[in-house]
């Protein structure tokens, strides 16, 4: 379900989706996906949400449960829903971002620890967008991209896993990873004691910047050479789909060797709406005393060009 209103945002969980859907926030546009895995009848475990904070700010979030029965999808939903509550009351007390997202995450871990007696976790991977300017903070292998309009990968995080550390140190290519025996294995996740939380290098975004956030369902089945050429070329929601159509279809065959794992599937693209305008007198991760305001106005704003997007997508 997802309902886009002031008081949930756009909240995706247990979703079933055939189409991306696209909004507008946050100086731009985002498209989301989400979808069961084709071999699996529990619900979809992965979770998603989009939250204008402001003219030109906002959190995108993608959660992927992990645990028996429907513990999973509950500890999605409780990673995505505590920090939503935890950006909004730091807005509310003139905080930013950041602090919001933090405080959400360890609120988040305290609560996902209680469910299923201990036997739930999720990962948990979101990006700030304040001003033009993309932040990530992640928890286990949902991955963050931010690709350039020709390509260049500005940045890829660091899967918190065995094989995604190995990667990283140059022990394992890209290629082997993706046949890894223990790639399904996570070193770090939301409803864990030892939880870390990972921030990474604020990036300004160009126009034609695409930001990628996906659980891995996206990542296991195709490479990334692939993932960033399907995500750059064309309209945000058609780039979405395309990812979404290509990851769905080599879940069910796989040819000449390429990776194939169903999975649950989720991913989330961003793009600004232009250039990034001149700062005010502000802090950048902050908000203006009239945050607040400007957060609901931003909502109802995006809400009207949801309405848009169902008949007719920009070229953005």
């Amino acid at each position: 379900m997802s309902v886009a209103t002031p008081a949930n945002r756009w909240l995706y969980f247990e979703q079933e989706m055939q189409r991306a859907e696209v909004c507008a926030l946050g100086g731009g546009r985002s498209a989301v996906f989400s979808c069961r895995s084709p071999e699996k009848s529990p619900p979809n475990q992965d979770a998603a949400a989009v939250i204008p904070c402001g003219e030109r700010s906002a959190v995108l979030i993608v959660a992927d449960g992990m645990g028996g029965g429907l513990s999973g999808e509950k500890a999605a939903r409780q990673a995505i829903l505590s920090v939503q509550a935890a950006v909004l009351a730091s807005l509310e007390r003139g905080g930013g971002l950041r602090a919001g997202i933090l405080d959400g995450l360890e609120a988040a871990n305290r609560e996902v620890l209680r469910i299923g007696g201990g036997g739930a976790a999720t990962t948990f991977a979101a990006v700030e967008i304040d001003d033009g300017v993309a932040r990530p903070y992640h928890v286990g292998d949902s991955m963050i991209l931010i690709i350039g309009g020709r390509g260049k990968l500005k940045l890829q995080t660091v899967s918190h896993s065995p094989v995604g550390y190995a990667v990283e140190a140059g022990v394992l290519d890209e290629t082997d990873a993706m046949h890894h025996a223990q790639r399904h294995l996570v070193s770090n996740v939301v409803g864990s004691p030892e939880m870390r939380i990972e921030i990474g290098p604020s990036v300004e975004l160009a126009a034609r910047d695409t930001v990628l956030i996906a659980s891995d369902g996206l990542f296991d089945n195709l490479h990334i050479p692939e993932i960033v050429e399907l995500a750059r070329k064309g309209r945000i929601g058609g780039c979405a789909q395309q990812l979404a159509e290509q990851a769905s279809r080599r879940m069910r065959e796989s040819t000449n060797g390429t990776p194939s794992k169903p999975d649950d599937l989720t991913l989330l693209l961003f793009r600004l709406a232009s250039a990034r305008k001149p700062r005010t007198a502000r802090s950048r991760t902050g908000q203006t005393s009239s945050a607040v305001t400007t957060a609901t106005e931003a909502t109802s704003a995006a809400v009207d060009s949801a309405a848009v997007d169902s008949v007719a997508e920009t070229a953005i």
